[in-house]
């Protein structure tokens, strides 16, 4: 064999054969006989995180029983998880400042309570300013007892709750006999006056609480469920400074009467 059969090829032969490579490469591929490589895999446009699950007006919407008082004092406590409470019952709420209008009076980790857009009743008067742990108490009160009571006894929807407010700078009892400051100088309680029927008919706590009738057995059945979710409650068994309201206390404190 002859010297010249190993000489190397000219530049534009080896220019030639590597296009023939690249080309018969890309056509493969195009049919499927070559696999690509697979792509490097990208994160999700949205990252993945878990969120827990929404509270469907746990408290609120549960059947009064013997943890419903604890349940609302630990969940009151924190104002966050109140007002988490209630929204997720479509309670509306309204966080306002905290303040010291003197040095026994004031309001904390409390707001505005506006109407429950889960019932029909309304509160007269709206617009009730007082603590958290007092506005879940009292939706969970007339959620399971209130307004059930008022069907299964008086045969009637309730659509309207009489009152007579949450705060007020004063001692208990009106300051007769006392110098006990009254949680309603924190607008931790609130004092219910009676209720109006859709049929007309009006319940009062004045009028009808003594006696055998339907009136007076739904306004006792009240006080006894209040007694379960609220830290007191007072009624005119009480004394004669209770004889036309239910005070309703959303405090740490247990008493019954």
């Amino acid at each position: 064999m002859t010297e010249r059969a190993f000489a190397p090829r000219p530049p534009a032969f080896r220019l030639a054969q590597t296009a023939l490579i690249l080309g018969l490469a890309a056509a493969l591929t195009m049919a499927g006989c070559v696999r690509r490589p697979p792509e490097p895999l990208r994160p999700p446009a949205y990252p993945y995180s878990q969120t827990p699950a929404p509270l469907v007006g746990a408290l609120i919407d549960r059947p009064i029983d013997g943890g419903t008082q604890g349940a609302v004092k630990r969940a009151g406590a924190d104002l966050g998880q109140c007002m988490a409470q209630l929204t997720a019952a479509r309670v509306r709420f309204s966080p306002v400042p905290d303040r010291q209008n003197t040095a026994a009076c004031g309001l904390s980790q409390g707001g505005v309570l506006g109407a429950d857009m889960g019932t029909v009743a309304r509160m007269a008067p709206g617009e009730v300013e007082m603590t958290c742990q007092t506005a879940l108490a009292l939706s969970v009160w007339r959620r399971q007892s209130l307004e059930p009571a008022a069907r299964e006894i008086l045969g009637s929807d309730v659509v309207q709750i009489d009152h007579m407010g949450a705060y007020a700078c004063r001692n208990v009892n009106n300051g007769v006999g006392s110098n006990r400051i009254s949680a309603h100088a924190q607008a931790a309680a609130l004092d219910f006056a009676g209720v109006r029927l859709r049929d007309g008919r009006r319940i009062s706590v004045a009028r009808d609480w003594n006696g055998d009738g339907a009136e007076a057995r739904f306004l006792r059945r009240i006080r006894d469920d209040a007694c379960r979710v609220f830290g007191t409650t007072l009624s005119p068994d009480y004394n004669a400074v209770h004889h036309d309201h239910l005070h309703l206390e959303a405090t740490d404190t247990r008493f019954c009467r």
